[in-house]
């Protein structure tokens, strides 16, 4: 077939099938292509790596941190940056081949480890690499799982690098795992199994990143979160990276300028750290899809630290910065490498210039509830569901998306039963978080733990009510998981969740299309995975009744 481009990697790909001539996400056939080539160069440079640590080599942890940032530049929405995804290319590249040198056993090292090119060869060579140069649809569906879920595993590890936690197991595997999907004597159950010991690591990197941000910033607390605006000129943040935040809060105090968070960084309300900032205003707007009428109407500058970027409008184009993994052609990209302190002086430069921000709702919202939190209310949480005051909760974390059928979810918790409260993470959480469901006993119908980088709390939450209930399966637990999927960190929650046992976990508003109907029947088949239907039927299904 005469594709521009093969993509399927987020929930939204073109027909539920895949992107072939532009990415539903705003990026062009070229930025896709060398996507695609750099993520096979970073295979390669893993494969050297695995190869080196077989020898008893050590790897640098700077070699670790580009892994993670090719990777993260590749998860949808994050960069749309030709240029500079060329520029990571030819990094990976050079990198590779200092390392080479090293590697006495070149004999085991497949093509792409040994491959060099130049950026006139980067088109032609990206064209033979991509998802579709697996002919075999199955062991094409469980290699781009795997990658799928270390993209997800990579931002989530990337970010506690950024407040200086490393775990090298953690970047042996992602290696080792980029590593294998090149290797053609794997077999379907040994991908299989790879694909299980993926969500393995994904338990492991996410708990890293959960430490990464207490120990930096506290125990996230209940809070409430403003929702109108000052009437000082303002920076909004979207994204999700805290340590980015942070430097900005550090270099605005004193300015005039208030900083604002949008869509996944509404939790840096929660942590304690953040609180003793007073232009921390509170939050603007909803989930990353509505940015562009949020940031129009917001009026000054925004700051993008990671995914989930939509192609900006040109009436605030020039107000959008990106840094880190984020990239888009004609934004100003502020640099800043791993542990050095990034200069916002021209962002914040940028905002004296711009009037107050343009009000859009007022009120407030309570969130704060990740694990250690929760369990601190536990005893409360056990009493409610003892005395049948609780009766169920209900896993509603994951992501948003434009799609209209994302509605669903909106409908499926105002119809939930009064004696049900959601657990969520993620940006999910903006399809019901401002509607008025209610308390029971003091405990609020939603409980957010945080950011979808946060969904790590779900799982302990889990286990401690598995521990308290004293119960031996984690599936006899009153839970049941209703989870919106939109890209590939919402895969490596989904591969954790299978690997600590979860079954009967539906996924929606479709089944990813990188499924194919063999691999997807192993999931049904071993644990239940399932997709919606209507909210009526999905009633019927988890509480036995209509509502």
């Amino acid at each position: 077939m005469d594709y521009q481009m093969f993509c399927y990697q987020c929930q939204e790909t073109a027909g539920c099938s895949g992107c072939t001539r532009a990415g539903v996400c705003g990026k062009t056939a070229d930025v896709a292509n060398m996507q695609d080539l750099l993520v096979y160069v970073t295979k390669g440079l893993s494969a050297v790596t695995t190869q080196l640590r077989r020898e008893g080599k050590t790897i640098e942890p700077s070699v670790n941190h580009r892994v993670t940032l090719n990777l993260f530049i590749t998860i949808t929405n994050a960069n749309f940056d030709k240029e500079m995804i060329i520029k990571a290319i030819e990094e990976t590249l050079r990198v590779k081949q200092e390392l080479l040198k090293q590697v006495v056993n070149q004999t085991r090292l497949p093509k792409a480890a040994l491959w060099e090119g130049t950026v006139s060869q980067f088109e032609q060579k990206a064209k033979e690499v991509g998802v579709l140069a697996t002919e075999n649809e199955d062991i094409r569906s469980l290699r781009e799982l795997i990658t799928y879920g270390l993209k997800g595993l990579s931002a989530y590890t990337k970010h506690a690098n950024a407040l200086l936690k490393d775990n090298e197991e953690i970047d042996s595997f992602i290696q080792r795992a980029l590593a294998s999907t090149l290797d053609d004597s794997l077999t379907l159950n040994d991908l299989i199994a790879l694909t299980m010991e993926t969500g393995k690591y994904g338990v492991e990197g996410m708990a890293l990143l959960d430490q990464a941000n207490t120990q930096a910033y506290g125990n996230p607390r209940i809070s409430k979160v403003k929702l109108g605006v000052n009437k000082n000129p303002g920076i909004l943040v979207s994204g999700h990276d805290l340590r980015d935040l942070e430097m900005l809060l550090e270099q605005t105090q004193g300015t005039g300028v208030d900083v604002y968070t949008h869509s996944e960084m509404l939790p840096a309300h929660y942590y304690p750290a953040f609180k003793k900032y007073p232009n921390f205003v509170g939050n603007y707007g909803n989930a990353w899809w509505r940015q562009k009428e949020e940031f129009e109407s917001f009026g000054g500058p925004i700051l993008m630290t990671t995914n989930c970027i939509v192609p900006p409008k040109d009436s605030y184009k020039d107000r959008l910065y990106t840094t880190g993994a984020a990239g888009y052609p004609g934004c100003r990209h502020i640099a800043g490498e791993i542990g050095e302190k990034k200069d916002f002086s021209e962002i914040i430069a940028k905002a004296k210039t711009c009037p107050p921000p343009t009000e859009i709702e007022t009120g407030e919202i309570v969130g704060g509830f990740a694990h250690n939190q929760v369990i601190e209310l536990a005893d409360k949480i056990v009493d409610a569901v003892k005395e049948g005051a609780i009766k169920k909760f209900v896993v509603m974390a994951g992501c948003d998306g434009r799609a209209s059928s994302r509605s669903y979810y909106t409908d499926f918790a105002k119809a939930l039963p009064k004696d049900t409260v959601i657990l969520t993470a993620g940006c999910a959480k903006y399809r019901y978080n401002k509607l008025n469901l209610g308390e029971i006993g003091g405990i609020p119908r939603v409980l957010d733990a945080g950011q979808c980088n946060d969904s790590y709390s779900l799982a302990v939450i889990a286990m401690k009510l598995k521990e308290v209930f004293g119960l031996e399966d984690i599936n006899d637990l009153p839970i049941v998981y209703n989870i919106a999927w939109y890209e590939q960190k919402a895969v490596i929650v989904l591969l954790a969740l299978l690997y600590l046992g979860v079954k009967n976990i539906h996924l929606g508003p479709t089944l990813p299309a990188f499924l194919s109907p063999n691999v997807a029947k192993v999931l049904v088949d071993n644990f239940g995975i399932a997709g919606i239907t209507t909210v009526d039927q999905d009633m019927e299904i988890f509480f036995g009744k209509s509502k």
